[in-house]
């Protein structure tokens, strides 16, 4: 993950979130010296009583979502965390995004951050040059170049069920571009929304997603159809491109979308905006969210590593409680959880070394340390109850070389791509996936010339008439997962039954068990200890080794096995 686990090239809620008036906050301190917290509520304690307790430490309640007990408050008391940690109505409390003045400048088309390994994985498989191809007269044009739907039969399966647009998929990411021709026919304006604000810099100054907008109102707030980072839309396509005879095929071609924007141009993601994101999905009557990403700043919550200070334990705890109420409320009212198991290479049932958090300055200082995590931390959401954690395979059906793993861990597999699963171990583009990319990063990122013809390898564009449209190789499990998220709406769509909202429905545990049911089983290598060998563009060979633990039925690294969306659709 990190934060969303891909590998590139670039660097209103409903009833149960109550925003209070923006006067109200404005009458506080000055901004620039305020302090962000969420603040999670005692389950059973009333909610003036949290908020009295809040007012009483000197803070300010911005927002709550009443579904979950959680608000986001600011305050200029230094002691903050102090003064209301021990209340009886509050059971938890965390520093949030800082509050401060915007720039008046205009804000980048993408976001500036681009340094965590999960996007490095994203990045590895990118270099100029053209990619040959053939036109298939079959499929979708670009069908040829997803070797991943033809991994899990998708293409097979749409003979039987495409999906029905009965079927919300909800995306949880850094936005969705719902104006991209391969988008735009599945593209839910009514029902999306952005659960976040843009954040200019953090508290030591750098920058996080760039100065915003410029007069008349400065606005940090971006419409519910915009992607500026191409994550959020590459995950959308993944699980449902049309089949219009333009570029590619989702694999639930026929579902809705719907963006639930949880996360910054510069792929944080903060525990509020997921928490709202989440009750809201369950609200509507979204069936399956695919959740690409962890909640910053922590990879890994601990509640009692000696490496953290008091207060870094407080926030660790608040965050995993408080994720975990919203992933329950979201199951409970029908949502199927899907999330990336992570791009760290790493077997979640061992310990970690993590140098990477806190990876966020939430105050002037914060800079990330090392710590041993034991596998009691867990990463959120993808270790939280309810989800479905998805590991990537490459080509050859083999995990991922950056595809974390762990017997337990893992539910099950799809493909995330691997440019290193290749007869040579040199990299090959290709063996990433192939996804919808927004025509205004590319532009922004010179990687069209002025003929609108890409200028590099891993951006593809294809057109129906007079109409074009542009895709992007990317790798990662943030990939792998949506392909299972697809699957999943393929099930609801085959097996669901009508919701009384005009919708369908489909309990979260039995497509679940139907995904696992389903799925391919896969056998562990032989032997378990498997030695990945990457030779680098630069020249330099680097090798790891992983090792799989568990039986065909269930392993460390393909979980039930890797998802199938033709038996899926034909039990």
């Amino acid at each position: 993950m990190r934060r969303v686990f891909v590998v590139t090239a670039a660097a209103a809620v409903i009833a149960a979130t109550v925003a209070l008036p923006a006067q109200a906050v404005r009458t506080t301190a000055d901004p620039a010296a305020a302090t962000g917290y969420v603040v999670l509520f005692k389950e059973g304690a009333a909610a003036e009583d949290a908020q009295k307790a809040i007012r009483a430490a000197g803070g300010t309640v911005v927002k709550v979502n009443t579904a979950v007990g959680l608000a986001t408050v600011t305050t200029t008391n230094a002691g903050f965390i102090s003064a209301i940690k021990d209340n009886a109505a509050i059971d938890g409390v965390a520093r949030d995004r800082i509050i401060g003045s915007v720039p008046k400048a205009a804000k980048t088309a993408f976001g500036a951050r681009a340094t965590d390994q999960a996007k490095a994985v994203e990045k590895e498989g990118r270099e100029h040059g053209a990619v040959k191809r053939g036109r298939s007269t079959k499929a979708e044009p670009l069908s040829d170049l997803q070797w991943d739907m033809k991994q899990i039969h998708a293409e097979e399966a749409h003979k039987y069920e495409k999906g029905d647009s009965k079927v919300l998929v909800g995306i949880l990411d850094t936005g969705v571009d719902g104006s991209h021709p391969d988008i735009a026919p599945n593209f839910s304006h009514s029902l999306s929304r952005n659960f976040t604000v843009d954040v200019p810099f953090d508290a030591n100054g750098d920058v996080v997603d760039g100065p915003c907008e410029e007069e008349p109102d400065q606005s940090c707030n971006d419409p519910n159809d915009v992607d500026e980072g191409g994550h959020g839309t590459h995950v959308a396509s993944s699980i449902a491109s049309p089949i219009n005879k333009l570029g590619i095929s989702g694999v639930a071609p026929g579902v809705t979308l719907v963006n639930l924007r949880a996360g910054q141009d510069s792929g944080y993601f903060f525990l509020q905006p997921t928490v709202d994101a989440l009750t809201y999905a369950g609200d509507i009557g979204v069936d399956v969210v695919n959740m690409s990403y962890y909640i910053d700043p922590w990879l890994f919550n601990c509640t009692d590593n000696p490496a953290d200070s008091p207060d870094s334990r407080l926030e660790q705890a608040t965050i995993i409680k408080a994720t975990q109420r919203a992933l329950n409320y979201a199951h409970r009212h029908g949502v199927t959880l899907v999330a990336a198991a992570g791009n760290q290479a790493a077997d979640y049932t061992k310990d970690y070394l993590d140098t990477s958090s806190p990876d966020f300055a939430s105050v002037p200082g914060q800079a990330p340390y090392s710590r041993t995590i034991p596998p009691s931390c867990v990463s959120m959401p993808t270790e939280g109850e309810h989800v479905i954690s998805v590991s990537a395979t490459g080509i050859s059906k083999r995990k991922a070389y950056y595809s974390s793993y762990g017997n337990g861990f893992v539910d099950i597999a799809s493909p995330g791509g691997d440019v290193y699963d290749t007869p040579d171990n040199t990299r090959d583009i290709t063996k990433a996936t192939l996804s919808a990319y927004p025509k205004s990063l590319a532009i922004a990122n010179g990687e069209i010339d002025a003929d609108g013809n890409p200028t590099v390898n891993y951006v593809v564009k294809d057109c129906a008439g007079t109409t074009c449209a542009y895709y992007q190789y990317l790798q990662g499990t943030s990939m792998a997962s949506p392909r299972a998220a697809g699957v999943a709406a393929l099930i609801v769509s085959k097996y669901g039954h009508r919701d009384g909202r005009n919708g369908k429905t489909l309990d979260p545990d039995t497509v679940e068990a139907i995904m696992k049911g389903t799925a391919t089983k896969t056998s562990c290598p032989n032997p378990p200890a498997y030695t990945y060998t990457r030779i680098l563009p630069t020249g330099p060979t680097v090798t790891a080794t992983h090792t799989c633990e568990g039986t065909t039925p269930s392993n460390g690294f393909y979980g039930k096995g890797i998802v199938d969306a033709l038996r899926a659709v034909r039990l």
